[in-house]
């Protein structure tokens, strides 16, 4: 089951009830994040190869693995099988968007998991650049000249802020910011917390071993966190949530604040560092965009007009449709469909973190800086530390601090070959091209040999090989038509 089918049986089966998939894919098992999130998952992570995390469920009587992508896989296979529905014609290509923070073991993880739903990724853009086309394009009428809008994406799981100057059909992103760990499940989690200690408190029972108790919990958390965007209290009951005791819940507004009021203050900080790094005041900014269910949060809203200095937010776009919306757009232009006023936009992205190689004692050397606009090559000369040196090692990082070590590393490529002379004499050239994906290619030459070596980076973040994105393409399609001999099975009995 996926989608809402799953979200309707999660409290009878929590173990083998898979979310979340978006903030384990591109990541370590022993990432920080995954280690804190595990504690509140039902379902079982484990490490894989090359320390990929790896979700363990029951199928069949049987523990079977997947990957991050496999599931995220599943979901787009699904959106796919709605499409097509709709539409009535086989869908193949797609624009596929992820949060503007995602570095690039998360993008091409995320490309991965589109390849095994049987999709071409057309293009992979930023969520809230997408949101920013949606908001473009249905102001286009009315906007003269140049504006800068601010976009904020607030949702399940991750925080994107965008800068865009938008004039006529041009959308250029000054610049980005975010955080890929802080959302509305993170919101969630505080109020189940707040309860696990109430439960324990008025029945002396820590419920918070019992995965079926927990879910119940964490839906009924999900409902009224919702509820309190539009009311200043709310109550929920659950019969025999444990060992036959019921829970009888009471929860305000101000309440559901104070659980969360840090998370909700972390989620300015982006804001600010999105103006600094766009070179603007906040006075520059003519809208506030807000995209993302988590926006709906009265307080995240205060806060952030607050901050504006009580400028009126923007709400006129629907913040749950804005991302798909833009994406769709995209997938217009190219695909060479849609009437003239989607044909003469032009979106230019920029690339989230900084990219560059190790140069000596684990220095970084950046060759793309944040926030460059993509597509974007650049070049930068080097040369030989050691007398006679035929080779040189290219580790290729993005991060923003000084040091390699505190940065992400993505791979390493050898340059062989080269004519040994003094130090200092080779002059080597690297080349690192973005393409509009955020996916780097990197080349290294020496002027005065020719030999020269490229790589598209291959992260050591354990990206999929192209034989085990075949496997799982197989077993997709084993998976599915299992369940399809299943429900004509049911079909003929009259279930």
């Amino acid at each position: 089951m996926i989608g809402d089918g799953a979200k309707n049986q999660v409290a009878m089966n929590p173990v083998n009830t898979v979310f979340d998939a978006k903030r384990l894919i591109g990541r370590k098992f022993g990432d920080s994040f995954i280690q804190s999130d595990m504690k509140l998952w039902p379902f079982k992570v484990i490490p894989g190869v090359d320390k990929k995390p790896i979700i363990q469920v029951s199928y069949k009587g049987k523990n079977i693995q997947f990957s991050a992508e496999e599931i995220s896989a599943m979901i787009l296979t699904k959106m796919r099988e709605i499409a097509e529905a709709y539409l009535g014609s086989t869908v193949k290509d797609a624009v596929v968007t992820v949060p503007a923070y995602f570095n690039d073991s998360q993008r091409q993880a995320t490309k991965d998991a589109a390849k095994i739903a049987g999709l071409n990724v057309l293009q992979i853009i930023n969520e809230p650049t997408a949101a920013g086309i949606a908001y473009g394009l249905d102001k286009k009428a009315t906007n003269v000249g140049a504006n800068n809008v601010l976009i904020f994406d607030l949702g399940g799981g991750t925080l994107d802020v965008s800068v865009l100057t938008i004039n006529g059909g041009n959308f250029v992103v000054k610049a980005t910011a975010g955080d890929t760990h802080l959302g509305g499940e993170d919101f969630e989690n505080r109020m189940v917390d707040h309860f696990i200690k109430e439960f324990k408190k008025k029945h002396n029972k820590d419920i918070s071993g019992n995965a079926r108790a927990v879910r119940r919990l964490k839906t009924s958390c999900e409902r009224a966190k919702r509820a309190l965007s539009s009311n200043v209290r709310t109550t929920f009951e659950l019969e025999a949530l444990y060992e036959g005791l019921d829970f009888h819940a009471p929860i305000t507004r101000a309440k559901f604040e104070e659980l969360n009021m840090d998370l909700f203050t972390i989620c300015m900080g982006p804001v600010e560092k999105c103006l600094w790094d766009a070179k603007m005041d906040k006075s520059a900014i003519r809208e506030v965009v807000f995209v993302g269910g988590s926006t709906r949060i009265p307080k995240v809203q205060s806060l952030l007009q607050d901050f504006f200095n009580g400028k009126k937010l923007n709400k006129s776009i629907n913040p749950d449709e804005a991302v798909a919306y833009g994406a769709a757009v995209q997938a217009a232009i190219l695909s060479g469909e849609g009437d003239e006023e989607v044909q003469d936009l032009v979106l230019l992205d920029v690339t989230p973190l900084s990219l560059g190689i190790e140069v000596g004692d684990g220095v970084m050397s950046t060759l793309i800086p944040r926030n460059t606009v993509i597509p974007v090559k650049k070049e930068k000369l080097y040369t030989t530390n050691a007398d006679n040196q035929t080779y040189l090692v290219f580790p290729v990082y993005e991060g923003e601090r000084d040091r390699t070590r505190d940065n992400n590393l993505l791979g390493e490529f050898e340059l062989r070959g080269i004519p040994p002379v003094g130090r200092g004499v080779p002059r080597i050239v690297v080349c690192f091209d973005l393409d509009a994906n955020g996916i780097l290619n990197v080349s290294a030459q020496d002027k005065t040999s020719g030999i020269k070596n490229r790589i598209t980076v291959v992260n050591k973040k354990g990206r999929l090989s192209t034989t085990e994105i075949k496997k799982m393409v197989r077993d997709a399609k084993k998976y599915r038509s299992e369940d399809e001999a299943l429900r004509i099975q049911r079909d003929a009995n009259g279930e």
